[in-house]
C-alpha cells in the first residue's frame, strides 16, 4: 500500500487468486458439458443419417450396395472442407467406418481377402479392415484365383487383391479377361488416403466387385488387350499412346496352355467406359490380326498423403537375405 492506504499494483499481484483470471470464462465443468452436448448432437446426426440410408435401401433394391465413386466424392468433399486441429487422416478413418456400416445396413456385404504370401496377405487384410470397416465379415483365401472365384459366384461382395506388379509369377488380373456377365471389375484402389503412385507402394491393394466402374471426377482405369504375339513394354506404351491413352503401368502374361495368346494389362489415366471409342483402335489396324481389347474397371484416385497433412511414406527397405541356401526364382 502507498502512504494513503491504497493497494499498489505489486500488492495486487501478490494477493490475487490465480483462478480469478478465469472467473469471467467458462469453467472446466462448463466445457465438459459443452463437449457432452456436442457428442449427443453427433450421435443424433448419425442416427438421422442411418434412417436416410434405410430409405435409400428401399429405392436401390437388391444387389451390391457399394458405390465407390460416390464414396470417393463424399470423402474428398469432407477432407477439402475440413478445418482445425483434428487430423484429416483420422477424419477419413471415422467416415470409412460410417460408410462401411451403412453399406452393411442395406443388405448382406462381405469380403474375400487375399491371404497368400505372409506380408502381402497381412497388408490386404489390414487394408480391407480400414477401407470397409472393422466389423465387415471377411474370409481369407490363399490365392488370387480363389478370391476372384468367391466374388464371381457371389460368395463375397468384394475381393481384396494385391496391386498387380510387373514381376508377378502368377498374376490374378488375367481372370478379368472373361466376358461372362458375372465377371468382376476393378472398382477401387486401397488405401483411399495416402496411396502411392502408379505401380503401387509397399502396401497397396485392389478391390474387385460385380459392379461397373463409375466416374468420380478424378480416375484411373484398367484395360486388357489380347494379342497373338508378344509385345515389349515400349511397344505396348506406343500402341496405347497411338490410341490416345496415357499409360501409367503395363505388364504382360501368357498362359502356357494357350501359347498363341498374350494378355497385356495397362493402367491408364482418366475414366474409360466399356464402350470407349479408343478401345477400337487397340483391336488392330485394318488388315491386321484380330485382337480383343476391353476396359476392366478402375478406381477413384486416392487422396494424397500431403492433402491429409501426413509426411510422405519412406521407401520400403528390401529385406536382408536369410542365411542358408536359396531356391531359384521361377519368375
Amino acid at each position: 500500500m502507498n502512504s494513503k492506504g491504497v493497494p499498489t499494483t505489486s500488492t495486487l499481484a501478490l494477493t490475487q487468486d490465480p483462478d480469478d483470471s478465469r472467473a469471467s470464462g467458462p469453467s472446466l465443468d462448463d466445457l465438459r458439458r459443452e463437449i457432452d452436448a456436442i457428442d449427443d448432437a453427433l450421435h443424433d446426426l448419425i442416427m438421422r443419417r442411418t434412417a436416410v440410408v434405410e430409405r435409400v435401401r428401399g429405392i436401390k433394391g437388391d444387389g451390391v450396395r457399394l458405390r465407390p465413386a460416390r464414396e470417393a466424392a463424399i470423402l474428398r468433399r469432407l477432407v477439402a472442407r475440413h478445418e482445425g486441429g483434428f487430423p484429416r487422416a483420422v477424419l477419413l478413418r471415422i467416415w470409412r467406418e460410417i460408410l462401411g456400416a451403412t453399406v452393411r445396413l442395406q443388405g448382406p456385404f462381405s469380403l474375400a481377402v487375399h491371404g497368400g504370401a505372409e506380408d502381402e496377405g497381412q497388408d490386404c487384410r489390414r487394408l480391407a479392415r480400414e477401407e470397409y470397416g472393422a466389423f465387415t465379415p471377411s474370409t481369407a483365401y490363399s490365392t488370387g484365383g480363389r478370391v476372384f472365384r468367391a466374388v464371381y459366384d457371389g460368395s463375397a461382395s468384394v475381393g481384396i487383391l494385391p496391386l498387380p506388379r510387373e514381376d508377378d509369377a502368377e498374376p490374378w488380373w488375367p481372370f478379368l479377361a472373361g466376358e461372362d456377365a458375372r465377371t468382376p471389375h476393378i472398382v477401387a484402389r486401397l488405401p483411399f488416403g495416402g496411396s502411392g503412385g502408379p505401380g503401387g507402394g509397399a502396401a497397396d491393394a485392389i478391390a474387385i466387385a460385380r459392379l461397373d466402374h463409375a466416374p468420380s471426377g478424378d480416375d484411373r482405369s484398367y484395360v486388357i488387350m489380347e494379342t497373338p504375339e508378344a509385345m515389349s513394354r515400349g511397344g505396348l506404351k506406343d500402341e496405347l499412346a497411338a490410341a490416345r491413352f496415357e499409360s501409367l503401368f503395363v505388364t504382360s502374361w501368357r498362359d502356357d496352355s494357350e501359347p498363341r495368346a498374350w494378355l497385356h494389362f495397362a493402367e491408364v489415366a482418366g475414366f474409360v467406359a466399356p464402350d470407349d471409342a479408343r478401345l477400337a483402335a487397340l483391336r488392330g489396324a485394318e488388315g491386321g490380326a484380330p485382337r480383343r481389347a476391353f476396359a476392366v474397371g478402375g478406381y477413384a484416385v486416392p487422396i494424397d498423403a500431403a492433402d491429409l497433412g501426413e509426411p510422405a511414406a519412406a521407401e520400403p527397405r528390401a529385406p536382408e537375405p536369410a542365411p542358408g541356401p536359396r531356391r531359384a526364382s521361377n519368375g
